[in-house]
């Protein structure tokens, strides 16, 4: 198994499948980070005080990685396109599991449409749920969706380890989009702690933003089960209720008057602007998510994005 990307996440899962003792190599693109990695036993950057097993190999040789048949991809989801396109011919006729969240904002596209694109004959599967990197490297118990096409058992036993425990399923549109729009319902529910709205105005975001989710995605082919599970509600409750969630933090500090944290990666500002479009193409109403996109783009306050909220007109729910 290669895991590239050697972000927070990306090594949370190496190490998490390397103390299972399978075969496992992660894979970084800064060579002298992975060196001081072998050396120090620790992704000093992203997941500092964890140790890395001993038997994990760490690389900056994609082409040495890419042997392997089964292949997460952890790069960031703005990243994934280019990355997929510059290295396909390493990746045909491999698995290839996406563990980034996001729709691509220049296509408007999730994950498995971009694969499919450049990978054809690649078999494509979704590794998404509620899951923090911190929790999975120090083997905290976590439940994640596996969706893929065809059977399932192989692929899940592989990836599943003492504390990963994979459900599967064969709904990927619905798995890549809940995993992407919880992040957008996440700076919202952020935003409102941020400004002071109270733990009720949080409630009300995020089951509302539960609603928008799942019409959208049911919109877009999805099965509504698909956002009652993993990938959808449970990611949804923990990415709005802890301040270990990047998308969270950004929108408390935007609820603040703060400006949006520098160096981390924040999905779901790209992926608000990108859903929004996406939307509005397909006649889906999606008032949380183009309140959102208004906020980061400093388009609108909080106040501003509460009152229209607030003034939509009444209906059953």
């Amino acid at each position: 198994i290669a895991v590239l990307g050697a972000g927070a996440f990306g090594t949370a899962l190496a190490i998490s499948l390397a103390r299972a003792h399978r075969n496992v190599v992660l894979w970084g693109r800064d060579s002298a980070a992975v060196h001081d990695m072998r050396d120090s036993l620790e992704n000093k950057v992203r997941l500092p005080r964890v140790a890395l097993p001993k038997g994990l190999g760490v690389t900056s040789d994609l082409a040495q990685a890419a042997q392997a048949e089964t292949i997460l991809l952890a790069v960031p989801a703005q990243h994934l396109r280019g990355f997929v396109e510059a290295n396909a011919a390493l990746f045909e006729g491999k698995t290839l599991a996406v563990c980034s969240k996001g729709i691509d904002l220049e296509t408007g596209t999730g994950p498995s449409a971009l694969i499919a694109r450049f990978c054809p004959t690649a078999r494509i599967a979704i590794l998404t749920g509620p899951s923090f990197a911190i929790d999975i490297a120090q083997g905290l118990p976590t439940a994640l969706t596996l969706a893929v096409d065809g059977p399932a058992k192989p692929l899940q036993t592989e990836l599943s380890t003492a504390n990963i425990r994979l459900y599967s399923t064969a709904d990927r549109r619905g798995a890549e989009l809940g995993g992407a729009i919880k992040n957008v319902i996440a700076i919202a529910c952020g935003a409102a702690m941020g400004a002071g709205l109270g733990e009720s105005a949080r409630a009300a975001l995020m089951t509302r933003g539960f609603a928008e989710m799942t019409r959208f995605a049911v919109g877009q082919g999805a099965d509504a089960a698909t956002l009652a599970g993993l990938s959808g509600f449970g990611d949804l409750v923990l990415t709005c209720t802890s301040a270990k969630s990047r998308n969270y933090t950004a929108g408390l500090a935007l609820g603040a008057g703060d400006p949006l944290p520098e160096g981390k990666t924040v999905e779901g500002v790209p992926t608000a602007h990108a859903l929004v479009a996406v939307a509005e193409d397909a006649g889906c109403d999606m008032p949380i998510s183009s309140a959102v996109s208004a906020l980061v783009a400093g388009r609108c306050s909080v106040s501003d994005a509460l009152e229209d909220l607030l003034s939509r007109p009444l209906k059953e729910e």
